[in-house]
């Protein structure tokens, strides 16, 4: 759906400079990865790297893009496990809203498209590496509803930290195939309008596979029927706005079991060896919802109900069919994720995918530039269920311990119109951008409220950062444009820079910044009794009696860089 969910008006797009046609490989980028420790990181490819036809072709939100708003697909496709094909027709309905002859749709280049119709009519189409151009034979007038059926087949390529969509076998040797493809993007197996500012209204889901298998996908439950060939079909109804990459297939030998939360459904997912285990990581999902309520409001999605399923990777954050691979443990891989003792309280992969349901599902960017509002929200979210849970000492150790993980190497908010991952940073710097603006609020009472607001006002919507930073602005009747630019638009965090006068008992202060108005409160002196200096980035002196080796700045409350002369 587009219109009543942007918020923003349409950008600018300009003429860029191809220097190369090859697809780029995107990675996936839902929980973090991890690395080995025993192997020193790869370096990020750099986000300002010259962009390749493909990543315009998939980023760009041109003509052919706008001139339609989505409503709804319908996805009816069949799964062959020993061919590992996938076949079937989507049926997208669009609203034109300008005249034309044409509108951009995508499925990935070694998927075949069988025919593409509008009522009985085969259309004309060209391909272009992984989008599809269709044309259609007269004007599509702006403000009339089509419905378009588009029939393909093929064999999806494996490819990504997650698979795109990955043919595996379970343990016992059955088929297990599944879906995840935030980076590659859904045309890596259906073919859809791939992008991220519209999104349809509703969505409705069948799925044909073999009847000894179960298919888990997003929505509401509405059926499965015996086909008589072998193959039962599954049917979903997705009650919500969506987004592509969110569309998830979950295939697999499954055994369920259920919980409540009020009237709010829990159906789990697991295969039949990982049922007692399930049963007792999977009880950590009912304090994860009570959380996010409580700091949030009720479930974005109650009319579909909330699953956690089962699956061969480290887990995904698709939409109400929130996927789980952490080995039933707790940590992150068993691991101490953030390295100060907390994370091994609770399971990083049931909080973190199913925060995703407030920011990145309901919440949603308009562009993969602004992914920070799906990834450093939630990562921050991961904070406030330690909070809820675990109480305040251990939030705010756990938040500061992603510091470790951020590089500061390029800005978080990358070039808009190119389909490109934005840095790791996005995850660990977002949160301790947003752990820091709730010490510049200093009002605790305050600051729930603004959360609460900032969900309840872009819920099923799609927005750019701009539209976070006004909202922001506004409720709190200040002025932090340049603390939001300074965190996300460059790379960089501000230095507080002091210089002492011992001999006069006097601290000159200051931030050292690339934004130019930038200002920030920030807490120093001493711990028992801090006291709230207002530095910009020209300097002011005031009196101390506390000298230079014993001045302290809450940098556990603040992201920040201090240097001392």
């Amino acid at each position: 759906m587009l219109l009543g969910r942007i918020m923003l008006r349409r950008p600018v797009h300009q003429l860029l400079l191809v220097l190369s046609l090859a697809p780029a490989l995107l990675a996936q980028t839902s929980a973090p990865p991890v690395a080995n420790p025993q192997q020193t990181a790869p370096a990020e490819p750099s986000t300002q790297r010259p962009p390749t036809r493909a990543d315009i072709l998939r980023g760009e939100y041109g003509r052919y893009r706008a001139n339609n708003d989505l409503l709804s697909y319908h996805l009816d496709v069949r799964v062959d496990p020993s061919k590992k094909s996938i076949g079937g027709v989507n049926t997208i309905r669009f609203k034109m809203l300008e005249d034309d002859t044409r509108i951009q749709l995508d499925l990935y280049a070694n998927l075949t498209v069988e025919k593409i119709l509008l009522g009985a009519t085969p259309l004309k189409y060209e391909r272009e590496l992984n989008t599809v151009w269709v044309d259609f034979p007269e004007t599509l007038r702006a403000g009339r509803t089509y419905a378009i059926q588009f029939h393909y087949s093929g064999m999806p390529r494996e490819q990504g930290r997650f698979g795109g969509m990955a043919f595996a076998t379970d343990p016992s040797g059955r088929p297990w195939i599944t879906t995840a493809c935030e980076g590659q993007g859904a045309s890596i197996w259906w073919p859809n309008k791939d992008q991220w500012r519209d999104e349809v209204e509703r969505m409705d889901l069948s799925v044909a596979i073999p009847s000894d298998l179960v298919d888990v996908s997003n929505g509401r439950f509405a059926g499965k029927t015996d086909l008589g060939d072998g193959y039962t079909r599954w049917d979903w109804q997705i009650q919500y706005p969506i987004n592509s990459y969110n569309v998830s297939l979950n295939i697999g030998a499954y055994e369920h079991f259920g919980d409540r939360l009020g009237d709010l459904p829990l159906d789990f997912y697991v295969l039949p060896g990982s049922l007692e285990k399930a049963k007792r990581q999977f009880a950590q999902a009912r304090p994860m919802l009570e959380a996010f309520q409580k700091y949030f409001g009720e479930y974005p999605f109650g009319k579909d109900g909330y699953k956690l399923i089962e699956v061969p990777y480290s887990g995904m954050e698709h939409q109400t069919a929130v996927t789980y691979g952490n080995r039933f443990a707790n940590g992150y891989l068993e691991r101490d994720w953030t390295g100060v003792g907390v994370s091994l309280k609770f399971d990083f992969i049931i909080v973190h995918e199913s925060g995703h349901e407030w920011f990145g599902n309901a919440v949603s960017a308009a562009d993969v530039s602004d992914m920070w509002i799906h990834e450093g929200w939630t990562t921050y979210l991961e904070g406030l269920y330690v909070e809820y849970v675990f109480g305040y000492d251990d939030a705010l150790k756990y938040v500061n311990g992603y510091k470790s993980k951020v590089r500061n190497r390029e800005p978080i908010v990358t070039q808009r119109g190119i389909h490109r991952s934005p840095p790791g940073d996005q995850y660990f710097k977002g949160a301790l951008l947003l752990n820091t603006l709730r010490s510049v609020v200093n009002d605790d009472a305050r600051w729930w409220k603004l959360l609460r607001d900032t969900f309840q006002r872009f819920k099923y919507r799609n927005i750019m950062t701009e539209d976070l930073v006004q909202f922001f602005n506004a409720q709190l009747g200040r002025n932090l444009t340049p603390i939001f630019n300074q965190y996300l638009r460059r790379a960089d965090i501000p230095t507080l820079e002091l210089a002492f006068d011992e001999s006069e008992r006097t601290v000159a202060y200051r931030w050292k910044a690339d934004e130019r108005d930038f200002n920030m409160p920030i807490r120093v002196g001493a711990r028992a009794s801090w006291q709230t200096i207002e530095p910009a980035t020209g300097w002011k002196t005031m009196k101390t009696p506390i000298g230079k080796d014993d001045f302290e700045v809450a940098t556990d409350l603040y992201y920040v860089n201090v240097t001392k002369q």
